[in-house]
């Protein structure tokens, strides 16, 4: 047998921008910072930026390149996360690519009658235990803005749901201070003291900036509170095309560049290494509907761009994918769930949110999480590329098959079928007559059965007894 040279297997990316387009934005984004500067209505983070260098003028803030430059480089490359049990489970680095569902939607798709109606706090804890329970789903985001709660306190209330819903890391939002120091409590709870929460972080927040740059005060409060306590945070802006950002794709690359950069500084202000998740949004404004569009190709066209600058910067990078405009789960909803999906992996972007949206990120739907889940598994096989070695290339078993005979009994085949086939768990590949028989279901009906089968099977693992404490005085003093 002839001896076998190892041969390395290649798996496919994709880059958007070339080294000179990466440059072009970069130093568009350090003229905006330096030059047009940014309105910021923290005061906190005014004195910050004051005091390490930066200058007012016409009521605008002026960060000078060093300290962009600094903070980059202060920051780290890995951001490890934890699931609540305190397993490493999601490490935020080059080349690992993580799906989860998104937050906020104020509508739902409910799983029993297919009524469109307004989200609950429950539907917040059952979207975190169908993620729990499907093998693709990374992280837990909210899915829903509960109705049935304070409006003050809904982020809250989502809050203490998504943690009761799954063990995988968090995602969260927060309204307020109060809600990231009650949030805060309650997670120490969880984790078992505030240097355990430090050393296996479960939980990342999400704030953001409001395009074009405008630093409210909530948000820059709640991105210092993040860095004082060590939570790993991303500061998002959304510069959509034609909306929050100028209609070109460069230029909203550019300007939330900028933004996120200006984030990035005040973290690493106020705690050098804070773990700092870079990134934006970059959909499209549907300029006849008026619509951000979660289905457009300018959204994952701008995460392809946004990850290749996070790879210049050597930062872990934000995605959205597994989205759809459409209003309900069909075709439409499939082909542009694939596309951004496909991207997300092609690119390696790293933290991939709004998996199983419907209706441009207004609704939230549990079967399409469960398609979404499938073309996730089925991306992921092909991504990871050719295995090419002495066992694939079966070359033993091609020299003693009998011409015309086929494989199907060999002996290679029955050791390998299991591993070297994908094989899917909701796409059907039943013959005609069985298909009739099984009920001619199409991929939404299986979606909905899949979504209540794990529903009401799946185990999730209790919170502890000490947190759940701490969730009932928190909310007492709420309702005080």
């Amino acid at each position: 047998m002839t001896e076998q040279i190892p041969v390395e297997t290649l798996h496919p990316t994709i880059r958007m921008l070339s080294d000179e387009q990466i440059q072009a934005i970069h130093h568009t984004s350090l003229d905006i910072l330096s030059g047009t500067g940014i309105v910021m209505k923290n005061e906190a983070g005014r004195e910050l930026l004051l005091d390490a260098g930066a200058w007012e003028s016409g009521g605008r803030i002026r960060i000078p390149e060093h300290l962009v430059m600094e903070a980059i480089a202060s920051a780290p490359s890995r951001i490890p996360m934890y699931n609540r049990l305190g397993a490493l489970t999601m490490p935020l680095e080059e080349g690992k690519v993580f799906f989860g569902p998104g937050s906020d939607c104020p509508f739902t798709l409910d799983v029993e009658t297919g009524e469109r109606r307004q989200a609950t706090a429950e539907d917040v804890r059952r979207v975190a235990h169908l993620c729990d329970g499907l093998q693709q789903m990374d992280f837990i985001m909210s899915m829903g803005t509960p109705s049935d709660v304070p409006p003050l306190d809904h982020y809250l209330h989502s809050f203490i749901n998504m943690i009761r819903g799954s063990v995988k890391p968090n995602v969260y939002t927060a309204n307020n201070r109060q809600d990231m120091e009650e949030m805060y409590r309650i997670a120490c709870a969880v984790a078992g003291g505030e240097t355990e929460l430090r050393e296996k972080p479960f939980l990342l927040h999400y704030a953001e900036p409001i395009s074009p740059l405008l630093y409210n005060d909530e948000s820059v409060d709640k991105l210092l509170f993040c860095a004082e306590k060590g939570i790993p945070v991303t500061y998002l802006p959304s510069p959509n095309t034609g909306g929050g950002g100028p209609i070109t794709l460069a230029g909203a690359l550019a300007l939330g560049n900028a933004e996120c950069l200006a984030g990035l500084v005040l973290t690493q202000l106020v705690r050098p290494g804070t773990p700092f998740l870079y990134g934006m949004n970059t959909a499209a404004l549907d300029m006849k509907s008026a619509i951000v569009s979660y289905g457009a190709p300018e959204w994952p066209m701008g995460m392809a761009a946004c990850t290749d600058i996070a790879r210049y910067y050597d930062l872990p990078v934000w995605g959205a994918a597994g989205a759809t405009d459409s209003k309900v789960v069909d075709a439409q909803a499939g082909i542009e769930a694939t596309v951004s999906i496909m991207t997300a992996f092609l690119t390696r972007c790293n933290l991939v949110h709004d998996v199983g949206y419907i209706e441009y990120g207004t609704t939230s739907s549990m079967e399409m999480l469960v398609v979404a889940d499938e073309i996730i598994r089925e991306v992921r096989y092909i991504m990871a590329g050719v295995e090419v070695s002495e066992r694939t290339l079966a070359r033993e078993t091609i020299h003693r098959a009998r011409p015309g005979g086929g494989f199907l009994a060999d002996d290679h085949t029955l050791d390998n079928w299991k591993w070297a086939q994908w094989r899917p768990v909701l796409i059907d590949r039943m013959r005609y007559d069985r298909w009739v028989q099984k009920g001619s279901k199409d991929v939404t009906a299986r979606a909905n059965e899949r979504a209540r089968q794990v529903l009401a099977e799946h185990e999730v693992r209790p919170l502890p007894e000490e947190a759940e404490k701490v969730i009932a005085e928190v909310l007492k003093k709420r309702e005080m």
